[in-house]
């Protein structure tokens, strides 16, 4: 068989998956193709976070082999996540983040390139259950998300230091004549497993339309 194509997604949608960590920017995000499962929790402790990640990992990794075999290669994406909270008046990045987390919801995803089908899904899950069958694994959804216009910027840190740059994207939508819309939307470029809190590196987006 000859070398399979390869795809350099990060290469390709860098306006998207690395934005400048100095100053917001806009950016208008396309439909793309995610694997999606939704929950609720502290992320630092609730099995079922980490139940959900596990098993957006296991099938994405699925895929990209069976892709691989086809003929196209590509790096896996990074995890995503969208945040909110269910009382929530305004957006997640207005609320305390010293609130209870065990009430954050959450829709943790993955996005998938283009070429990859419901049927290949369909295949990948089967062989992802049969050799490891992860708890989370049939709340995984595969679906179209399409964000839109969004401010955003990337963090450099831990995690918990988050609050100064959300707030910096939420001045400018307001600054700019825009008004929030959607979900608080975080892209996790770092595995902190095997990186320093400090050099941990988060694009941090918010969906916006013109008041």
């Amino acid at each position: 068989m000859a070398n399979p194509q390869t795809l350099d997604l990060k290469k390709d949608l860098k306006h998207l998956y690395n934005p400048s960590a100095k100053q917001v920017t806009e950016v208008d995000v396309p439909a793309m193709s995610f694997l999606m499962i939704d929950g609720k929790g502290d992320p630092n402790t609730a099995e079922e976070y980490q139940q959900a990640v596990e098993a957006l990992f296991g099938l994405s990794y699925a895929l990209k082999f069976a892709s691989k075999k086809s003929g196209i290669d590509y790096a896996v994406m990074p995890l995503e996540g969208l945040w909110w909270m269910a009382d929530m008046g305004a957006q997640f990045g207005d609320i305390d983040f010293t609130a209870d987390k065990s009430l954050w919801l959450w829709t943790m995803m993955v996005m998938q390139p283009e070429h990859i089908t419901a049927e290949m899904i369909a295949t990948s899950t089967d062989e992802v259950r049969r050799k490891k069958n992860p708890p989370s694994l049939d709340k995984i959804r595969f679906e179209r998300f399409h964000e839109g216009l969004s401010a955003h910027l990337m963090h450099l840190g831990p995690y918990s230091a988050e609050k100064p740059n959300i707030e910096r994207i939420h001045a400018y939508i307001d600054a700019n004549g825009y008004a929030p819309t959607g979900k608080h939307h975080e892209i996790y470029l770092s595995d902190p497993r095997r990186t320093q809190p400090e050099n941990l590196k988060t694009v941090l987006r918010q969906p916006m339309m013109k008041k």
